[in-house]
């Protein structure tokens, strides 16, 4: 019978190879292959909310202005692209890539109604900022509360 030592921060280190598997394969990136007719990537947002306006940042680094398409309806916004990757040609060595290339989709609902005809924009160093102004009856939403 053979002993074999044991080397527990061999076996940590597997166990975090596994994890990060794991996860990669149930993150949204992970999940959504572009293969099966899935988007590529999901950009990441964030949404502030004023009395007057909604402010919608969205993550989109790699892309044109005109490469973006959004749509903003009343109760969500809409959008779409794509990041095309470009081509090399190397004639020694394996190239590996991070990057996400593909299409993109993502609809973001809004935490209140907004004036839509009134939308204004701006995409600075891959990031889109949208102002939403908030719909009038919105914006003057005021409840009575009857006590007793």
């Amino acid at each position: 019978m053979a002993l074999l030592r044991w080397q527990p921060l061999r076996e940590l280190d597997t166990l975090q190879h596994e994890m990060n598997r794991l996860f990669d394969t149930l993150s949204p990136q992970g999940l959504l292959k572009e293969g099966d007719g899935w988007p590529s990537f999901m950009p990441p947002a964030e949404i502030t909310e004023t009395p007057e306006a909604l402010h919608l940042k969205v993550e989109i680094p790699g892309l044109q202005a005109e490469d973006i398409n959004v749509e903003v309806t009343r109760d969500s916004v809409s959008l779409s692209g794509e990041r095309r990757s470009e081509t090399r040609a190397e004639e020694k060595g394996v190239t590996r890539t991070e990057f996400r290339y593909g299409k993109f989709e993502r609809v973001i609902p809004l935490p209140s109604k907004v004036d839509n005809t009134q939308v204004t924009a701006e995409y600075k160093d891959g990031i889109l900022t949208l102002t939403l102004p908030k719909a009038e009856e919105e914006k003057n939403r005021v409840v009575k509360v009857n006590l007793g």
